[in-house]
């Protein structure tokens, strides 16, 4: 089935009851659906349909909302942009995907720029606003072809309807490829495990940007006809978030575990009423024990935590609300959960081989949820599928019952704010300052980001004589890197470890960090 079908069972079930909510503004299923079906329209006319890349780069707002139903529709792969990214890595994955068509807020008018010159087969581009010469106006192609019926184009399992875009252990962001089939099991897979109950009646509010976990959570609202509240401005703001949840009874949430104990810890939660909530969810980090006691005590037993991958759309494990306990003896403390239903998960040993209950190797996965693999990258389509397992890179084990703990990443990558940073990223651009010889970059506990970046750094010596500040490099790394990805604490070396292959372990790095003092002094006193 076209997961646009969604939409279009909605529309006519559900006609006159609220949508969208955006602000002060509001949409019904109809209205919704008719918007969707004349922008699809719009652009089937011009020429784009099945297999054709859409480029997104938006905030949160029902124009984006809109967009990835219109590709959905058409047949079409929707590429939604992190909007926190530099034009430069915008420009790419416009050239990785192949796009045709640029969807793009006005302020981010320079992006749209890098990729016209970096990709040669963008041919439309459309303006949430104001268009440029040569553009067409998001409005327009909606009012030019409102009233017109649109059928969703005939799709097979394994055709794709989205890239969503996940960065490796080296090298550049990599093209996960997800498909119609794929996703309509993990539209099954959400209602099944993560909101079981879910209706007509529920609302959802969605704080995290639709171009990537949230937009995921937002498929089976549409699947059930279930409302989604957008946050009205362009920051988090708990007050509103809080005032939200009580004006449209909201049932469920998705967020990351820093954001979740934002909002239980602000005053704001004891002035509205939160009766309403049933699940929320949260994933894309590690909670501490402390902040997830925190959240149980203030709005009871509603929280859900899940482990996944954009590989997997998040379905390896879930940690259901009745499983959570402010008692550490009625719940397993520090596991993600178990295997979501319809997935496997297995852990493996380097060479290979499965092991036992609480032996730690690195956890594979298989079931309908697994992504197609990497576009037009068949070297890393190798790496990770092995002997029918997908293959995660993180390592954990499985207790005999099941649950799964997660113990470290076989790569380097760390989250901070709930957002995947790979450390080479920094360092490859921290070496082209002429004052840096050497560089490791790695992720540290930090209590309000969950963690966040060390940069260890060895001065060139054409620099011993004058000085070299955490001011000068990270006014290097501005523009070059999105503001998440660049580390917070910048320490000085005379040299960085080796081993006796000449290579720098990170593990090493850390164990000086913390034998010097250095993060303490970096963090007055206290260690992260």
């Amino acid at each position: 089935m076209n997961l646009g079908h969604f939409l279009t069972q909605a529309a006519r079930r559900y006609s006159d009851r609220t949508a969208l909510v955006w602000g002060d503004e509001s949409w019904s299923w109809a209205e919704l659906g008719a918007r969707v079906d004349a922008v699809a329209a719009g652009l089937s006319a011009r020429g784009i349909g099945k297999g054709d890349v859409i480029l997104v780069i938006s905030r949160n707002s029902n124009q984006m909302f809109e967009s990835m139903w219109a590709a959905f529709k058409l047949g079409a792969v929707w590429v939604p942009c992190n909007f926190r990214l530099t034009p430069p890595e915008v420009a790419y994955l416009g050239s990785a995907s192949g796009a045709r068509v640029m969807l793009y807020e006005p302020i981010f008018a320079e992006h749209v720029d890098a990729v016209r010159r970096e990709s040669s087969g963008l041919e439309q581009v459309i303006s949430i606003g104001s268009a440029r010469e040569g553009e067409l106006e998001y409005a327009t192609l909606v009012s030019e072809n409102l009233g017109t019926a649109f059928a969703e184009a005939e799709v097979e399992h394994d055709d794709p309807c989205w890239y969503f875009f996940t960065s490796g252990t080296t090298g550049r962001s990599k093209a996960a490829v997800l498909t119609h089939g794929q996703m309509c099991f993990v539209v099954n897979n959400y209602l099944a495990d993560q909101m079981p109950g879910l209706g007509p009646d529920a609302a959802s509010l969605i704080v995290a940007p639709l171009s990537h976990g949230a937009g995921v959570h937002a498929m089976p609202q549409v699947a059930r006809g279930a409302k989604s509240v957008l946050l009205p401005g362009t920051s988090f703001d708990e007050e509103v978030v809080w005032r939200l949840i009580e004006e449209h009874r909201v049932a469920n949430m998705f967020t990351v575990p820093t954001i979740l104990t934002r909002m239980v810890r602000h005053p704001a939660v004891d002035r509205y009423d939160h009766s309403s909530l049933r699940h929320v969810i949260y994933a894309g980090a590690p909670m501490y024990r402390e902040d997830q006691v925190a959240a149980l005590k203030k709005i009871g037993k509603v929280i859900v935590q899940y482990y996944g991958l954009g590989e997997v759309t998040g379905s390896i494990t879930y940690l259901p609300a009745e499983i959570h306990s402010i008692d550490d003896a009625q719940m397993p403390v520090g596991s993600v959960g178990f295997a979501r239903s319809g997935m496997e998960i297995t852990i493996k040993s380097l060479e290979g081989e499965i092991l036992p209950a609480d032996a730690r190797g690195e956890i594979c996965v298989r079931g309908p949820a697994v992504f197609a693999g990497y576009l037009n990258n068949p070297e890393a389509n190798a790496k990770v599928f092995k002997e029918g397992w997908f293959h995660t890179g993180d390592l954990g084990y499985l207790d005999a019952r099941g649950f799964l703990y997660l113990t470290g990443r076989a790569s380097d990558m760390y989250i901070s704010g709930g957002s995947n940073v790979y450390p080479r990223e920094a360092e490859e651009v921290l070496l082209t300052h002429p004052g840096v010889e050497e560089v490791a970059v790695l992720g540290v506990p930090d209590p309000k980001w969950g963690e966040a970046g060390v940069a260890v750094v060895v001065k060139s010596p054409a620099f011993e004589t004058r000085g070299l500040s955490a001011a000068e490099l990270l006014g290097h790394l501005e523009g070059k890197l999105s503001r998440y990805k660049l580390p917070q604490t910048f320490v000085f070396w005379d040299e960085l470890p080796k081993s006796g292959y000449g290579k720098v372990p990170k593990h090493l790095i850390r164990e000086q960090l913390y034998a010097r003092g250095d993060l303490a002094a970096a963090n007055g006193g206290k260690e992260p």
